[in-house]
C-alpha cells in the first residue's frame, strides 16, 4: 500500500507546508493561518474570555474542588506544551522531570516532519503515529504534537494513577479525588480550525491546525473550570495568566476539537 505521504495518495489541492515561526511571521500560509489565534474563515477571534485567578488560592470555597498545582515560568521550547503541562502534573506529585527525560519515555518520532494540506473536506496534517509518540520538531514546527495515549506511559512511569477522562462528570470526579487533568485544548480556549491528523497507517485523530495546546485542569465550580497554563504571557497575549478560569461551555467546545483527549492523574490509592 502506498504511503499516505506519497505524491500519489496525498491530496494535492495546494502545496503542502510545514508550519513554523517563519511562516507565522511572514504570513506565508494565508490570512486564516497567519497567527495561531485566528478564528475559522479569517475573522480575528475575540479577546479570550480568561479570568485570572490570584495565587495562591486562599478561598477554596469558591470552587467545588481545587487542587494546588505547580507551575514554571514558561515552556521548555515553542511547541512543547504537552511536556510543560506534564511537568506541572509530575511536579505537583513530587517529580521534577526534565524535557529530555520525558521525551525518552514518551518517544520522539522524527521520521516524518508533520505538514498540512487543504483538501475538499478540510485541512489534514500528515505525520507520525501521534497516539504513541511525540511527532515533529518541537523547536520550530507549529504542527509538532502528541496525544494522551502517548503521555499515559510518562505518568505511569512515576507510579501515578492514570485514567482517561472524556466528559464533564469525569473531570469533576477526578478533581474531587485530588487528581488533576492533563488535556489537549486550544490556546486561550479560542476557536480553532478543525483538522484531522493522519498517521502512516491511516489512523485519523481530531485536532486543530494553528493553535493546538495542552493545559492542566485543577479546579471547578458550577460555572467555571480552573486552568493551570504554563505558557503564560507571550506576544500573542501579554496578559495571559498562569492560572485562570474559563466557562464550562467554552472549555467543552475547545476540548471537543481534540476528541476530548484528557488524562486524570494522581497518586496511587489503596484498593
Amino acid at each position: 500500500m502506498p504511503s499516505p505521504h506519497s505524491p500519489k495518495s496525498a491530496p494535492r489541492s495546494r502545496p503542502s507546508l510545514v508550519l513554523s515561526r517563519r511562516h507565522l511571521l511572514r504570513g506565508a500560509v494565508g490570512a486564516s493561518l497567519a497567527l495561531p489565534f485566528v478564528a475559522p474563515g479569517g475573522a480575528t477571534a475575540a479577546e479570550p474570555g480568561l479570568t485570572p485567578v490570584a495565587e495562591p488560592v486562599r478561598n477554596t470555597k469558591l470552587y467545588d474542588a481545587y487542587v494546588p498545582t505547580e507551575t514554571k515560568d514558561g515552556q521548555f521550547f515553542s511547541y512543547t506544551c504537552e511536556f510543560d503541562a506534564a511537568w506541572a502534573v509530575l511536579k505537583t506529585f513530587g517529580h521534577d522531570v526534565r524535557l529530555d527525560e520525558q521525551l525518552a519515555i514518551v518517544g520522539h518520532d522524527t521520521s516524518i516532519e508533520p505538514y498540512y494540506e487543504e483538501t475538499p473536506d478540510g485541512f489534514v496534517i500528515y505525520g507520525g503515529d501521534v497516539a504513541s509518540a511525540f511527532c515533529g520538531d518541537y523547536k520550530h514546527n507549529l504542527l509538532a504534537r502528541t496525544r494522551g495515549t502517548a503521555m499515559k506511559d510518562l505518568f505511569e512511569a512515576f507510579d501515578l494513577n492514570v485514567r482517561r477522562v472524556k466528559d464533564r462528570k469525569g473531570v469533576e470526579r477526578a478533581l474531587r479525588r485530588g487528581e488533576v487533568i492533563w488535556i489537549k485544548a486550544t490556546v486561550d480556549f479560542l476557536p480553532g480550525v478543525p483538522t484531522t491528523w493522519i498517521t502512516p497507517d491511516r489512523q485519523r485523530y481530531p485536532t486543530v491546525l494553528g493553535n493546538d495546546h495542552a493545559v492542566v485542569v485543577v479546579g471547578y465550580n458550577n460555572d467555571v473550570v480552573v486552568i493551570r497554563d504554563v505558557l503564560g504571557p507571550t506576544s500573542t497575549n501579554w496578559n495571559r495568566p498562569f492560572l485562570y478560569e474559563v466557562s464550562w461551555p467554552t472549555f467543552m467546545e475547545s476540548w471537543k476539537m481534540h476528541g476530548r483527549d484528557g488524562l486524570a492523574v494522581g497518586p496511587q490509592t489503596e484498593a
